[in-house]
């Protein structure tokens, strides 16, 4: 545990890590639902990588007990303002821009914890959304974050099951980001072309299952029903797509599916206005590609419009090119016949 932060993790030091974290997990048969924090600890390492970046003048942990002592203090309620004071006891000497080391030694303790990013130093800009967390305590910053009730309509409104991530993309033409920051969960962006979708679907059920989450209760569970919804376990065609997606959680396809009580836009409320926003944008493409046109069901009546008028266009289109050589050969072979 005292070993550098940019060292390579062992087992051990995982299982006292996740323990620190998030306690021990309550559901006796944890074990048996396939969960694989692999791509937390890929996290976890990229998000020291960024910390230490610039040689580690950026930041005041150095090891893993490091990040641990901060963690501890933001599980028991100590207000960011004390956190800092005891940090900064802890240095060994004066640096130049120690209000900024402390700060972010904070930011990253928060984002590792949670997998929301609290600002975390680096070079190139993320384009990803930030937690602006000064004072207080942790879990009160995520109560008063997450606290607004959703504000959108959904009047008849209707969450069917071809509303699926694959179809987003192969439909709607909507680009999927695969985001390892919650809060950006199903935000859309780029003039609503690009969805961002939290596919960490192991760290997830380790929250909903683990005695000490600082998520808001009931925020794990909602997000896993989100992506029941949009990866259903058992659907065929989604278990091929996401089998060629090998960067994803592979707990990603196994979250269950929503029967059609639970599929009601009312269900949720943490993520609803956002789903609302999906569902609009997804609504209001129009196929562009034959592929698209090919798989897009959503209005039957269309599609089999604009199939009959393909099969009637294309013979049309092949019998007039067929009578256009025709016409050329003969003409070809009169004039042929008069030169002879």
């Amino acid at each position: 545990m005292d070993s550098a932060l940019l060292d390579a993790l062992i087992q051990p030091t995982r299982t006292t890590l996740a323990t620190e974290f998030w306690g021990k997990y309550e559901n006796p048969s944890f074990n048996n639902f396939g969960i694989n924090l692999v791509h937390f600890w890929e996290y976890y390492h990229s998000a020291c990588r960024q910390a230490l970046h610039d040689g580690g003048r950026h930041t005041a942990v150095r090891s893993h007990n490091d990040v641990v002592d901060v963690i501890r203090m933001l599980k028991s309620g100590v207000v960011r303002g004390e956190v800092r004071t005891v940090l900064r006891s802890k240095l060994s000497r004066k640096h130049d821009n120690e209000d900024e080391m402390l700060e972010n030694a904070i930011d990253l303790a928060a984002s590792l914890i949670l997998m929301c990013d609290f600002g975390i130093t680096s070079l190139s800009f993320s384009g990803r959304t930030e937690l602006k967390w000064r004072h207080g305590t942790l879990q009160e910053f995520l109560a008063d974050y997450f606290k607004d009730p959703p504000a959108l309509s959904h009047e008849g409104m209707k969450l069917e099951k071809t509303f699926l991530a694959r179809n987003l993309t192969r439909i709607g033409g909507i680009e999927i980001i695969w985001t390892e920051n919650l809060v950006d969960h199903l935000r859309l962006s780029d003039d609503d072309t690009k969805v961002h979708i939290f596919h960490h679907a192991s760290f997830l059920e380790y929250q909903m299952h683990s005695t000490e989450s600082l998520l808001p209760d009931g925020l794990a569970a909602e997000t896993l029903q989100t992506l029941a919804l949009l990866c259903p376990s058992k659907d065929r065609e989604t278990s091929r797509w996401l089998s060629r997606l090998p960067s994803l959680d592979k707990r990603l396809g196994h979250c269950g599916r929503l029967k059609t009580e639970l599929r009601q836009i009312e269900r949720f409320r943490f993520w609803r206005d956002r789903l609302i926003m999906l569902k609009q944008a997804y609504d209001e493409t129009q196929p562009k590609t034959l592929t698209q046109w090919w798989h897009d069901r959503r209005n039957g009546v269309q599609w089999y419009t604009f199939w009959v008028a393909v099969l009637v266009l294309v013979p049309t289109i092949l019998f007039g090119l067929i009578q256009s050589v025709e016409g050329a050969l003969q003409v070809y072979a009169s004039f042929k016949s008069l030169e002879d």
